[in-house]
């Protein structure tokens, strides 16, 4: 296919385009297995249009192969480790006719699945001869919904050329933030880095031998970071940027980072599967406070509820309705402030707990419990009360080990001297355990 953003790569040769595993890769490699991987789908009977699934690490033979699959036409659905029910249901939802699977050494197995893809986004893919990408939504329980995207359209989105750097590869590529890492980065000549792991220790050490400028992560990762004070142990010199989204940003976590790196610009970003990533500007670098859209965005708040309209969204759900209105806003469900031209993200509108009438926002409540001593992480749900229908549920998890009924009376007393009083937590659960996806994105449900 004719595409600027593929047909760009080539003039950037010999610069590095990734470092995995502590090797550097160029841009001619990645070319060449591009070529490769050509040969390779033409052996496997792999056409345009075609429902493809390709699975392994953020590495450049899968990079390779993502963009290779561009090129062809496919309609590609990108997974990442899940749990095999999981990746089976994704692979019926989206009809998945072959899976593509790159091991740890790089080695390809793909098999075909035996079934033909009939849809009729997919039909409108095809006649158009567009690539396609499906992406999973990233609920923790449930049924995921499926889009659909025009992958041309998405292209689109890194036209414009900017100055090349070096950015870690943090979201995987079944996410659209790890897409949009990859396609930004190599749009523009840059270098994707990746981390052994995803820990606080790999991802500043990454930061420091390979002189990483850029950081897009979460909310909740950065919050680990403070917690393990990585960033006093590794050099932070070069990183100029990071950037935050997929769930709200606790003001008090932003404050601190700001004040634990101040050489760094940090920036929140918003973007959902259903409609790419948005050119976002904070207002400042330590309030939560940003300007939304741009070139192909645009923005309407109704009751409170964000509506965003972009010339790349998707063309639909495969496995539920798509919830556009007349004018081809899409709901976000995300509640927001308005200052202005400003907006403030508050959360989910499923995510807000009802008590006895009153809203409850669980980042409000987490930002409070975040400000008393020795409270390392928080995580607010809603719990079922016959009295009032729901309570406030706090889970928290410690800086350092303490007993269990201190903590509970400190932070009641704390939350009462700031919370008005249907807000204060009524159960509160003090947890070793990990409160967030492999996502790094905080886990939420209601009981």
């Amino acid at each position: 296919m004719d595409n600027s953003l593929l047909d760009r790569l080539p003039k950037f040769g010999g610069r590095d385009a990734m470092i995995y595993d502590g090797t550097t890769f160029s841009y001619s490699y990645l070319l060449d297995r591009m070529e490769d991987w050509g040969g390779y789908l033409d052996g496997r009977g792999v056409a345009r249009g075609n429902v493809v699934t390709i699975e392994g690490a953020y590495s450049p033979e899968v990079c390779a192969g993502f963009l290779a699959l561009i090129d062809r036409g496919a309609i590609i659905v990108p997974l990442s480790s899940v749990p095999e029910a999981k990746r089976n249901e994704f692979l019926d939802v989206a009809q998945v006719e072959a899976v593509i699977n790159v091991d740890g050494r790089g080695k390809r197995h793909c098999e075909r699945t035996g079934r033909q893809a009939e849809n009729e986004l997919y039909d409108q893919l095809r006649c158009d001869l567009r690539p396609g990408l499906v992406l999973f939504s990233s609920g923790t329980s449930g049924h995921c919904k499926a889009s659909v995207l025009d992958f041309e359209k998405v292209l689109r989105r890194y036209s414009d050329q900017s100055r090349s750097r070096r950015i870690l590869s943090f979201l995987s590529l079944d996410h659209i933030g790890g897409i949009n890492t990859l396609l930004h980065t190599l749009s523009q000549g840059g270098t994707i880095v990746t981390a052994a792991e995803r820990t606080p220790e790999c991802v500043f050490t990454a930061i420091t031998e390979h002189q990483v400028q850029i950081l897009p992560t979460t909310p909740t990762f950065l919050n680990m970071v403070l917690i393990s004070r990585a960033y006093e142990r590794y050099s932070t010199e070069t990183l100029e940027l990071v950037t935050y989204g997929t769930e709200p940003m606790p003001l008090q976590t932003l404050q601190r980072l700001t004040a634990a790196l101040p050489h760094v610009r940090f920036k929140q970003t918003y973007g959902l599967s259903e409609l790419g990533i948005l050119p976002t500007r904070s207002r400042s670098n330590d309030t939560l406070w940003l300007k939304l859209g741009g070139a192909g965005f645009e923005h309407k708040v109704v009751d409170g509820i964000l509506w965003i309209r972009s010339e790349m969204a998707m063309l639909g759900y495969l496995n539920a309705p798509a919830p556009f209105d007349e004018e081809g806003f899409f709901n976000t469900q995300d509640m927001v402030e308005v200052d202005g031209e400003h907006v403030r993200v508050l959360g989910r509108r499923s995510d807000i707990i009802n008590v006895g009438g009153e809203k409850v926002y669980p980042s409000e409540v987490e930002n409070v419990l975040l400000e008393i001593p020795n409270v390392a992480e928080a995580t607010v749900t809603g719990q079922a009360s016959q009295v009032t229908g729901m309570v406030v549920k706090a889970t928290v998890q410690l800086v350092n080990d303490e007993d269990e009924q201190p903590v509970r009376s400190r932070v009641r007393q704390y939350c009462r001297q700031r919370l008005e009083p249907f807000k204060v937590p009524v159960v509160i659960e003090v947890s070793k355990a990990a409160q967030h996806s492999e996502r790094f994105k905080k886990i939420r449900s209601v009981r």
